[in-house]
């Protein structure tokens, strides 16, 4: 069993920085791969990164590509998600999930996940 809980969310400006947290507690946690999602209202949960639990290898959605950059620490528990350059259409609830699966960029994919924590960017 694992548990998730985000930090970080709140209101920035076009053009800010934010950086998410997401610490874990329970069994295991450097065997998780760590995902990051995000969800508007109305809308399907997207794939906006994920970090492997081996190697550290990172993926980015395309849409994030080159502004959003993932870590993880496995000493503190935690996963990061820094996000650069913000966009108003950025705006969304965040969530980390946690997933032993190979294939990382579907909901699907996690067995945990945390409560969400909303970034709100004003243009």
């Amino acid at each position: 069993q694992v548990q998730l809980v985000e930090s970080g969310g709140g209101l920035v400006q076009a053009g800010d920085s934010r950086r998410l947290s997401c610490v874990a507690s329970g069994r295991a946690f450097s065997s998780y791969s760590i995902g990051w999602f995000r969800q508007t209202p109305g809308k399907e949960r997207e794939f906006v990164g994920a970090i492997r639990s081996s190697v550290g290898t990172v993926y980015i959605g395309d849409s994030m590509k080159g502004r959003f950059t993932i870590s993880r620490d496995n000493a503190k528990n935690t996963v990061y998600l820094q996000m650069n350059s913000l966009k108003p259409e950025d705006t969304a609830v965040y969530y980390c999930g946690a997933s032993i699966m190979v294939s990382l960029n579907k909901i699907g994919d996690y067995q945990y996940w945390g409560q969400g924590t909303q970034v709100t960017v004003s243009s």
